[in-house]
């Protein structure tokens, strides 16, 4: 019996003041829709990290003490020929020319610029290993390719052994501002055209490029795209199919009424507290733009329903409709958003704020489809479906079916579905930040074909601190970092290692007329601080050593090129780095700090967070729904329907893929509380048979004849809007969006096959009454 404060509502929404509350409602969404102004776009990685994570601390304090490390590389691929070539040098030595001119830059680094040294009569020379290509002669172009060929600086970060390609990196210093996400656009979009200005005057070069401000322009572009095309491709598939499931074009009005006004004022609100949009929170429109479908197509299957069945007049079929539906909406609505919810427990804030957002999105949607959606359907003319007989024909059917192959179900069902989730635990934590984009963007081209060619993308900067001024002078710390880098060039997944070392040892060689039985560590630390100085006078502007060492001598970085390693295999790198260090010096801090090693860090850590959310959700739900359903046995085998798709669907996955990113990690979390609606609606219509007096069987039929059809049409909805995160170049959106699809195809194989069955074997000691019309007397009978 619902609540006379309920039945007040209704009567006031329905026949009092429908015009009242549609005109309070449209009002309050402007208002808080005016905070989309407050909305900004972030896409550089940072947003991926609070503030006081570790090692994005670490990274700050190194970009302190050394200079910042953001960069572009511009990769030039000669179609023949290699890059030692004197028409190559002569496009190195004009793009990095022009390079020193792009917005924000700091440092050019290249192959024609390298600061070669040499003794030249008892004297050290410092120049540029190229000053004038065009002045070049077959002599000295032979001796530019030996010593480019030898120099351990240029192996594999400026040139490959084979000298077919070639890198221009370009460091960049950007303003100490928060959001960069401007400043990045404007550098990438003046790279872009300037390469094009290249590209024209060298038609068989190819130009790629890569390095951090190309991956931070990726996350804008590809956030913004999918902005572009997903939302407006979700609201033409949900404009589509409510039009042809519902057979109504006024239910499917009133419904894209309902979901628009749902997604302003949810941003809006996001707006007006402080949020902005990132590659995680732009997914928060379709997400409320597929669950708020479900709440509008209960409730237009219900008065339809009422209509056919009852002959029920328009406005007395909604009031059946919100009476019968107002609260199994408001208990998946809220499950759904205890889900959500529980990712504030995320490593990252780009998905705890994801999570608050679609929360607070999910509970807007049902306060507008139980409010602002039945007072639009009181003034719009609603098609009466006379084919309901029809459907629960097949319904009946498809129960039958259930009931006779109840046992197979249950013996079959249950060991396979165990058998399947247990392949689960084969996926492996595994990010690879270099594979957040899909192969047809050009980032990804680009970073693959650098690691076809050269080297890898990723890096890892380790940092020593003495905290002695004058420390890095001393012989025995110049050993320790040289045995270090000797030992990092011994790793198979280091493509170059760039040390102060290699350069005291060839400074102490120089200073010996070039004798290479002299390339080694200075006898004294005068003679060390002597022969850095004398470099570092010679230096030209822009190219001096800040980028390795720091002002007062005390520190010094390590910079490593890395294959394109996964997060596990980057934090195993970093552990027998650290061990190493570790157990031959302890007097001396060390950190190591790297884009790609923070995503690694991040990416083990946030699985953890998303299991105990999870399981925090998990417990929250289940009390909710044993409260809900008045029934802790029902709420125990509720367990299984509820617990089970995620189970199965990371099972499958393990056969597609095997790995589990970030966007993956907080899947069970999302899918939760969602998939709790088929569970409440199918249980709920069980125990109301169960309690007009029809036995297991009878109460299945009756499930399967009154809530069958809305499952099916809310679990294609539901499938259909994730599934379109397939077609973003974001990866983490696109795995995301499949297996969360995956998963609500298995929630409904569940409900339909092992839930029913289940039920029907836990209840078959009890006595059978009624028949098989199992059609209880009062009109709560469908949802």
């Amino acid at each position: 019996m619902v609540r006379r404060p309920v039945q007040t509502f209704i009567e006031y929404l329905v026949t009092e003041r429908t015009y009242t509350v549609i005109f309070l409602l449209i009002l309050a969404t402007a208002a808080l829709a005016v905070g989309g102004k407050n909305l900004y776009f972030r896409g550089d990685y940072k947003v991926f990290f609070e503030e006081g994570y570790g090692p994005l601390e670490d990274f700050r304090e190194m970009e302190r003490v050394f200079i910042k490390n953001d960069n572009v590389a511009i990769l030039l691929v000669p179609s023949e020929g290699n890059v030692l070539d004197k028409d190559m040098l002569e496009l190195v030595h004009a793009y990095t020319e022009e390079a020193w001119k792009i917005p924000y830059s700091s440092r050019v680094d290249s192959l024609v610029n390298f600061q070669n040294t040499y003794s030249e009569y008892d004297d050290l020379v410092v120049e540029n290993l190229v000053d004038d290509p065009e002045m070049l002669d077959e002599e000295t172009l032979a001796r530019v390719r030996k010593t480019a060929l030898s120099e351990l600086a240029l192996h594999n970060s400026i040139l490959p052994e084979d000298a077919s390609v070639t890198l221009i990196n370009v460091t960049l210093q950007f303003p100490d501002v928060e959001d960069i996400t401007a400043s990045v656009v404007e550098v990438q979009e003046y790279v872009n055209n300037l390469t094009e200005q290249f590209r024209a005057q060298y038609p068989d070069v190819q130009f790629y490029h890569t390095g951090i401000i190309p991956l931070n322009y990726s996350f804008a572009l590809e956030g913004q795209r999918d902005v572009m095309t997903l939302v407006p491709a979700m609201i033409v598939l949900t404009i589509i199919l409510l039009t042809v499931m519902l057979r109504s074009f006024w239910a499917m009005v009133a419904t894209m009424v309902v979901l628009t006004v749902s997604v302003l004022a949810t941003m809006g609100l996001g707006g007006w507290l402080g949020y902005y949009l990132s590659p995680g929170t732009i997914n928060v429109p379709i997400v409320i733009l597929s669950i708020g479908v479900a709440d509008c197509v209960h409730m237009v299957a219900s008065m339809q329903y009422g209509q056919s069945r009852y002959g029920m007049k328009r406005k007395e079929a909604i009031k059946y409709a919100l009476e019968l539906n107002w609260m199994p909406i408001f208990i998946t609505s809220t499950t759904t958003s205890i889900g959500l919810s529980t990712l504030v427990l995320s490593e990252s804030p780009v998905f705890a704020d994801f999570g608050v957002l679609a929360a607070v999105g999910v509970m807007t949607a049902y306060l507008f489809s139980v409010t602002l959606f039945p007072a639009i359907l009181c003034l719009v003319p609603i098609k009466v479906i006379n084919a309901e007989e029809g459907k629960s024909v097949f319904m009946s059917q498809f129960a039958e079916w259930i009931i006779k192959y109840q046992k197979p179900l249950v013996y079959i069902g249950i060991p396979v579905v165990l058998g399947i989730s247990y392949l689960a635990t084969h996926n492996e934590v595994n990010d690879v930040a270099t594979e957040y984009f899909s192969d047809t963007t050009d980032f990804r081209k680009a970073v693959m074909k650098q690691e076809q060619e050269m080297s890898g993308m990723q890096s890892v900067d380790w940092a020593l601190y003495t905290d002695k001024e004058g420390e890095i002078n001393s012989p025995e710390f110049i050993k320790l970092v040289s045995d270090f880098s000797d030992w990092l060039r011994d790793q198979p997944e280091v493509d170059n290692v760039r040390t102060i070392s290699d350069t005291y040892k060839k400074l102490n060689m120089n200073m010996h007329d070039d004798d290479p039985e002299w390339y080694a560590i200075p006898e004294s630390r005068e003679m060390a601080a002597q022969y850095l100085l004398l470099y570092e006078m010679s230096l030209p502007y822009g190219l001096d050593l800040n980028n390795q060492i720091n002002i007062d001598k005390s520190a010094t970085r390590i910079a490593i090129i890395l294959e394109n390693l996964g997060s596990g295999e980057m934090v195993d790198f970093e552990n027998r780095a650290r061990a190493w260090l570790t157990e031959r010096n302890q007097d001396i801090r060390v950190s190591a700090a790297s884009p790609g090693l923070m995503f690694a860090h991040i990416s083990e850590k946030n699985m953890n967070s998303m299991l105990l959310s999870a399981f925090i959700a998990l417990i929250l739900i289940s009390l909710i729904l044993v409260l809900a359903l008045k029934s802790v046995r029902l709420g125990a085998i509720s367990l299984l329907p509820n617990l089970a798709p995620a189970a199965v669907g990371f099972g499958i996955w393990s056969l597609i893929s095997g790995e589990i990113n970030l966007g993956l990690s907080i899947v069970t979390s999302l899918t939760l509380g969602i998939i709790v609606d088929d569970t409440v609606h199918f249980l709920s219509k069980y125990k109301h048979a169960r309690e007009e007096g029809n036995n297991a069987a009878d109460a299945i039929r009756y499930s399967f004849v009154s809530v069958g059809r809305a499952l099916i049409i809310t679990t294609v909805v539901l499938t259909l809007g994730f599934s379109l995160f397939i077609f973003s170049s974001f990866r983490l959106n696109s795995d995301m969006g499949s297996a969360t699809a995956l998963i609500f195809i298995m929630a409904l194989i569940i409900d339909f096959l092992i839930l029913p069955a289940l039920l029907l074997w836990v209840d078959r000691d009890k006595p059978n009454v009624g028949d098989n019309s199992a059609t209880p007397t009062s009109k709560g009978e469908h949802a």
